[in-house]
């Protein structure tokens, strides 16, 4: 198990979450946490880049739709950068790949 670090920074569209490490169940709870403290304005993007995440499980998933939910409360949006292709195929499996807006890395996430 690699432990979950999540670094924070902002970008001209809103707060970016680097991800890095392992979102599951002993960690999930972490991002979960620190996405409700995230101040988000409406027409802001609050992105989450997972170019560093090594793998993510079903408590890793609802953290990240925790994360669509507190944007949406805000009216605000969310996008996914840098999605690793196993995670990728596990939310086209599911059918969050219809909810989630994903980009190729944050760079382009984070275009206005």
């Amino acid at each position: 198990m690699s432990p979950l670090k999540i670094t924070a920074r902002d970008a001209a569209t809103g707060p970016v979450l680097e991800i890095v490490g392992e979102l599951d169940y002993f960690t999930a709870e972490e991002l979960r946490d620190l996405i409700a403290t995230v101040p988000l304005r409406p027409g802001q993007r609050l992105v989450l880049d997972l170019s560093g995440m090594a793998f993510c499980d079903s408590s890793g998933l609802s953290a990240l739709i925790a994360a669509h939910n507190h944007a949406q409360a805000a009216q605000a949006d969310l996008a996914l950068a840098a999605v690793p292709a196993h995670t990728l195929r596990i939310l086209r499996i599911v059918g969050l790949d219809q909810v989630f807006t994903v980009h190729p890395d944050s760079d382009t996430a984070t275009q206005p």
